[in-house]
């Protein structure tokens, strides 16, 4: 079993708030828009960490994480990408390739809202873990945290941190 914290759109920012639950997780998943190195390893001091680069990341981030994230964890297959879409909408750049392999989670971040849906049509569950950051039009910094166990996806949890 794998405790995942899966945050997104962080724009430069980190805090102590994070960090409790980084320390609480066995891996972090970044969803991309991570803004500044020291975001990633400030995470990756304290877990593992995966992510993806955003449409604000440098050429730094970008050299050091890919456009997508494809990975198997216990049983369950993963991709993460920062701007991909949502069931029966999903950005022309992923649309065929999902529609023919699609993963058991999907995961984009960029729109700063948090949302949990499965997708029927796809059998498929899609995260956006919203934005963890104070950047952006967003109300209250978000985060989602799952654990995997086997090829079970359990106790998801929305995260709310202080308003921005």
């Amino acid at each position: 079993m794998k405790k995942i914290l899966l945050l997104s759109d962080t724009h430069n920012y980190i805090d102590n708030q994070i960090l409790k639950f980084v320390k609480q997780a066995d891996e972090v998943w970044h969803a991309g828009d991570i803004g500044v190195i020291d975001v990633t390893d400030t995470l990756k001091k304290l877990k593992p960490v995966r992510a993806v680069y955003g449409n604000i990341d440098n050429s730094v981030i970008r050299s050091e994480f890919p456009l997508d994230q494809k990975f198997k964890i216990e049983e369950v297959s993963v991709w993460m990408t920062h701007i991909g879409g949502y069931p029966n909408r999903y950005d022309g750049r992923i649309k065929n390739e999902i529609a023919q392999n699609p993963p058991k989670i999907f995961i984009s971040g960029h729109s700063h809202i948090l949302k949990v849906m499965f997708d029927k049509k796809l059998n498929l569950l899609h995260l956006n873990p919203g934005a963890a950051g104070k950047h952006g039009f967003h109300k209250v910094r978000t985060m989602l945290r799952f654990e995997i166990n086997k090829d079970k996806i359990e106790n998801l949890e929305v995260i709310e941190l202080e308003k921005r």
